[in-house]
């Protein structure tokens, strides 16, 4: 068998440096030192709500017990939304940051409720 010759890919590519190391204390991340511009809207994000749906299984008495037990409303205001679920199919039961709204959800699927969180328009 003949000898391979290098091909003309490696006859004529560029010699490789050697990589030097890095020193990793030298390196720094990147600051951003720019100020906003005027015409930039810094409002923060909308906020975020719960929302709670009709369903067919639980009873009207059990959904305002829950608003009560969780959220801290009154009788007259948990009857209230209560009747917003039951009549209108859904009702706003509690607003904030994402994260507030995300676990506000996670409660009512845990008392067994339908649940969502919504931005806030």
């Amino acid at each position: 068998m003949a000898p391979r010759s290098p091909g003309v890919a490696a006859a004529t590519a560029a010699p490789v440096a050697p990589v030097a190391p890095v020193d990793p204390v030298a390196m720094t991340a990147p600051v951003e030192l720019d100020r906003p511009e005027a015409g930039m809207d810094l409002r923060p994000d909308r906020p975020w709500i719960t929302l709670v749906w009709n369903d067919p299984i639980n009873l009207m008495s059990y959904v305002a017990y829950v608003f009560r037990t969780y959220f801290g409303y009154d009788k007259a205001e948990a009857d209230r939304l209560m009747l917003a679920v039951h009549q209108q199919g859904r009702a706003v039961v509690s607003n904030g940051t994402r994260e507030e709204m995300e676990r506000d959800v996670a409660a009512m699927h845990g008392y067994g409720l339908w649940a969502t969180l919504a931005q806030d328009d």
